[in-house]
C-alpha cells in the first residue's frame, strides 16, 4: 500500500530522486519492484520540499495517479532542494476525500507519510481517537486511516516528543490496537528523516558529499525500495526505527507492544 521517499542533503531538482532514476517513485506508481501489498499506486501523489530560509514546505497532491499528472516532469525538473518528500498512494479503502487524503500531510515544518493499512479501520481506532482532543478530531485532514495516524504523530509532536519518541509511541500504540497492522511512517522537518519499518519495505541509502567538508556531510534518501541499483543501499530490518540526518544514520529496533 503506497510507496514513499524522503531525502535530505545538498540541493538538487526533485526530479533527481523522483523521476529520473531507473525505478523512480515515477515508475514505482505502475512498477513497484518490491511492494508487498497491491501492485498499482494510482490513487493520488504528493510532493513536499523546502524552499530555503523557509521552514515550512511547499506542497503538490493530486487525486489522480501521477504518470497522467501534465505538469509534474516539468516541477520536478527546475524545482530544487535540500530535503523533500514523496509520496504515491493505493488507498486502503476508496474514499472522497480526494487529494486531503494524500501524502505528504503537513503541520509547521512537518511533512508526514503512510505506507501500510490500520486493520479494522475504523473501529480499531476508537479507543486511541478518544484520547485526542475533539478539537484535533474534528481537525483531521481527511477520513482515512492514514490521516488518523498523522493527527496521532502531530499531537505527539505538539506536547513536546522528538520525532523519533512521536512515531515510536504511535507505532506502538497502533499495532496493539489492531495487531498485524502496517505502520511504515516516514516523518521528515527538512533537517532530519524518522522512518519506522514495520510490516513493509524500507531502504536508505547514504552517500558522501564531495568536497568533503570539516565535518562528514552527506545526502541521505530514505524509500520504500531502492529507485535504482546502487550497491551502497542499505534494506532497514523489520520493526525499526530510523533517525538520519546529513551527518548520520541510526537504526533502534521496536518492541513489539505487550498483550
Amino acid at each position: 500500500m503506497c510507496r514513499h521517499l524522503a531525502y535530505v542533503g545538498p540541493d538538487i531538482a526533485l526530479a533527481e530522486v523522483l523521476t529520473r532514476p531507473a525505478h523512480s517513485l515515477f515508475r514505482q506508481s505502475w512498477a513497484p519492484r518490491r511492494q508487498r501489498y497491491g501492485t498499482v499506486n494510482a490513487d493520488g501523489f504528493g510532493i513536499g520540499w523546502y524552499a530555503p530560509g523557509d521552514a515550512v514546505p511547499a506542497r503538490y497532491r493530486r487525486s489522480g495517479p501521477i504518470w497522467a499528472d501534465l505538469s509534474v516532469m516539468d516541477l520536478a525538473r527546475v524545482v530544487r532542494s535540500g530535503a523533500l518528500l514523496g509520496a504515491v498512494r493505493d488507498a486502503t479503502e476508496a474514499g472522497a476525500d480526494g487529494e486531503a487524503a494524500v501524502a505528504p500531510f503537513a503541520d509547521g515544518p512537518w511533512l508526514f507519510s503512510h505506507n501500510g493499512a490500520l486493520l479494522g479501520w475504523p473501529g480499531s481506532a476508537a479507543r486511541l481517537a478518544a484520547g485526542l482532543p475533539a478539537a484535533e478530531l474534528l481537525d483531521l485532514a481527511a477520513r482515512c486511516d492514514s490521516a488518523f495516524v498523522w493527527a496521532l504523530v502531530r499531537h505527539r509532536l505538539g506536547a513536546g516528543d522528538t520525532a523519533a519518541e512521536a512515531l515510536t509511541d504511535t507505532v506502538t500504540a497502533l499495532a496493539a490496537a489492531a495487531p498485524g497492522s502496517r505502520l511504515n511512517l516516514l516523518l521528515t522537518d527538512g533537517e532530519t528523516i524518522t522512518a519506522t519499518a514495520w510490516g513493509d519495505t524500507l531502504w536508505y541509502l547514504a552517500t558522501a558529499v564531495e568536497p568533503a567538508a570539516e565535518e562528514p556531510h552527506r545526502r541521505v534518501v530514505v524509500a520504500s525500495e531502492p529507485y535504482d541499483d546502487d550497491p551502497r543501499w542499505h534494506e532497514v530490518p523489520d520493526r525499526t526505527l530510523l533517525t538520519a540526518s546529513r551527518t548520520d544514520v541510526l537504526l533502534t529496533p521496536l518492541k513489539e507492544p505487550c498483550p
